[in-house]
């Protein structure tokens, strides 16, 4: 009986072959009867080669890269050889460790623990101005430039010769003198306004080389007070180095070295003024061992002025950050002292 009510279901229209999977019956019973039965009516699509239905002629070289592409027959070991090949063995020597991670030989505490400071310091309305004396001491800035770094020196040489292709040799050499000149009459100009505010201001507002640098400082020599050195000597007896300092002062409430730059970029970060911070922090250090000062400094100031006369970028150097380029100092101040 089941098997009459089979076939009369075949004989009818394929699009009633569904029933057949409805009846409760077959599909407990004939199981594989019904998925055989679906297969013969419902064959898979024959796959089409998509590359089939390019135009073999416009596109012979493309089909024929993509088609037939395979992997590389390189292997590790042929690499390694290619390379020794190129550029010869590798090199198992260890870096050279930076000089930053090294410690100094010779170290000497930032602050002299030594010092005596008097508990009533001078409050004198004239700030220290010592003249600098020839002596067999080398000054900071004659360290930092022999000690300059490889990197520092070529991007210094190639901005010369840029410059040099520019202006000429002639020009180049005017050039640099006029820098000179500028930064001379603006730490003389700041100097007047800190020793006599009204008349300094007068006087160096009409003059055009300098007014930029003047309006772009105006900003912070608001948080400027209680200046104690302006353009002072300083020497380290113990570490053998002397400098010149341009103005120790309090800025907004901190005692600070501070170190008066001109600029025609904009360095907004300290890491753009190269190795400044290091001359600060020397010059600390050195007024931290002079005994002609009767006080002692843990932080640093840089203020880099624009000639535009945008405002000018100040950067302050915390005693954490002063005792960091100290470090550094020390080392490229062992490194002077061993080449010489």
């Amino acid at each position: 009986l089941v098997r009459m009510k089979f076939l009369q279901l075949l004989s009818r229209k394929p699009g009633k072959l569904e029933m057949l999977f409805r009846i409760p019956f077959c599909q407990k019973q004939f199981p594989h009867m019904c998925l055989a039965t679906s297969t013969s009516l419902y064959s898979k699509k024959k796959k089409v080669n998509s590359y089939e239905q390019v135009d073999q002629e416009k596109y012979k070289n493309l089909v024929y890269s993509v088609t037939s592409y395979k992997t590389s027959a390189q292997t590790p070991e042929t690499i390694f050889e290619e390379d020794n090949l190129l550029y010869g063995p590798p090199n198992k020597h260890r870096p050279p460790v930076k000089a930053e991670t090294k410690t100094p030989k010779n170290w000497v505490p930032l602050i002299n623990p030594n010092k005596r400071i008097p508990l009533l310091n001078s409050d004198s309305n004239h700030p220290m101005k010592i003249a600098l004396q020839k002596t067999k001491m080398p000054s900071v800035t004659r360290i930092l430039q022999q000690t300059i770094s490889p990197q520092q020196a070529f991007y210094l040489e190639r901005w010369k010769q840029k410059m040099i292709l520019e202006l000429g040799k002639d020009g180049f050499a005017e050039y640099t003198k006029n820098l000179f000149l500028q930064g001379e009459l603006f730490h003389a100009a700041l100097e007047s306004i800190f020793l006599s505010e009204e008349m300094a201001t007068k006087e160096q507002k009409e003059d055009v080389a300098i007014s930029g640098y003047l309006s772009s400082v105006q900003h912070v020599l608001k948080d400027i007070s209680e200046v104690k050195a302006l353009e002072s000597a300083v020497q380290h007896e113990t570490l053998q180095y002397l400098g010149l300092v341009d103005c120790v002062a309090k800025y907004r409430g901190q005692l600070c070295v501070i170190d008066w730059k001109t600029s025609e970029k904009p360095k907004p970060s300290l890491k753009n003024t190269f190795d400044n911070p290091l001359q600060v922090a020397a010059y600390i250090g050195a007024i931290n061992d002079d005994a002609n000062y009767d006080f002692q400094v843990s932080c640093g100031l840089i203020v880099v002025a624009y000639k535009n006369g945008s405002p000018a970028h100040p950067h302050f150097m915390d005693p954490e950050l002063c005792s960091q380029y100290w470090n550094k100092w020390l080392l490229r101040l062992e490194e002077y002292m061993d080449k010489n």
